[in-house]
């Protein structure tokens, strides 16, 4: 006799849960960080949520599309940070 395996968990909430992180990483940085500097602290951020989508979906436990998963998270993570970015840009260049 054999057990039915588990149905695999959605892993959309992993998937936002690291775009909102990105999107609270960009604005403390925007924040925090001096004008000339955010440039640099925004990879440091992206790295951060890079590093944050691995854990997060290693800590769900569902090895089919794992990288599909990870791949998203930081696809959007970047375009968040980006469309944060640029609004500071924007926001520093008409200050």
């Amino acid at each position: 006799m054999t057990l039915p395996g588990l149905a695999p968990r959605a892993g959309y909430g992993g998937i936002v849960g690291v775009w909102a992180a990105a999107a609270v990483i960009a604005v403390v940085i925007g924040i925090v960080a001096p004008a000339p500097w955010r440039a640099a602290w925004m990879t440091v951020g992206m790295a951060a949520c890079l590093i944050l989508a691995f854990v997060v979906q290693l800590v769900q436990g569902n090895s089919p599309g794992f990288l599909r998963r990870v791949a998203a998270s930081t696809l959007g993570a970047f375009i968040v940070m980006g469309l944060i970015g640029l609004g500071l840009g924007l926001s520093s260049m008409f200050s």
